[in-house]
């Protein structure tokens, strides 16, 4: 057992997702959903092999935040370790598992390339709208993230899910933790994907906004972090964020 965290219905566990995720029992999980390093951020190797601080954030030297592993890789190298823990992970989710997990758009095609190799039925593209981004002159913004989506094989109608939305129109959050972090709203809408009361599978835990975001809709989860800093910053949000209400006499 790796060094981990946790509290009600949540654990986060310290170590690299390829060691860690062979080792879950076979149907473990309801669904995954994550945000794994999309390793963009250039397309020469001097920009890809830049920090991710260089790469995501416009923060002052002096008030950056810690940078996180596994940024680096060309797109040939990241679309090989993608298939490799998508295929580890599906061995650990029960059939008809959904799973969702958010690229931009220079690796979008490898994202849907992995996925398919992986086993995993690919069912879609939904988009994040974050509203806001910076003007470029001549050109489209660069407004939208995506989240490629599938399921481990024939996905049921009848789970007890509603209808989900196609786009998700959320700023990104204005205290963030993490160089990358996802706002919590949007994260709240995506993992109702999860029928209530399942167990969630985040192998790329970073603030643990997807494990904070599946315990307040009502399901558990189990979220895995490598970069020492945001294992420390991941779980002590979450105990701050979760723990019990004390009444006051």
């Amino acid at each position: 057992m790796p060094e981990h965290r946790g509290g009600d219905g949540w654990t986060i566990l310290h170590g690299d997702a390829l060691d860690i995720i062979p080792h879950f029992q076979p149907g473990a999980f309801d669904a995954v959903i994550t945000d794994p390093p999309y390793a963009g951020g250039g397309a020469k190797p001097s920009e890809k092999t830049r920090t991710t601080n260089q790469k995501y954030s416009s923060m002052s030297a002096d008030k950056a935040l810690p940078d996180f592993d596994g940024d680096q890789k060309d797109q040939l190298s990241w679309m090989l370790w993608t298939a490799v823990w998508m295929s580890k992970v599906r061995a650990a989710c029960k059939p008809g598992a959904p799973i969702c997990v958010f690229i931009d758009w220079r690796q979008l095609p490898a994202l849907a390339c992995a996925m398919q190799w992986a086993g995993w039925i690919w069912r879609g593209v939904a988009v994040w709208d974050k509203m806001t981004s910076r003007p470029q002159k001549g050109r489209y913004r660069q407004q939208a993230e995506f989240m490629v989506w599938g399921s481990n094989g024939p996905m049921p109608l009848q789970r007890k899910v509603g209808c989900l939305p196609g786009v998700f129109r959320h700023a990104n959050p204005a205290n963030r933790i993490h160089v990358t972090e996802k706002p919590l709203p949007l994260m709240r809408e995506v993992v109702q994907i999860c029928e209530q009361g399942g167990r969630i599978l985040d192998p790329f835990a970073g603030a643990g906004t997807t494990v904070l975001a599946a315990v307040q809709e009502g399901c558990e989860a189990v979220g895995i972090e490598v970069t020492n800093a945001y294992y420390e910053l991941g779980t002590e949000r979450l105990k701050n964020a979760l723990q019990p209400t004390e009444t006051a006499e």
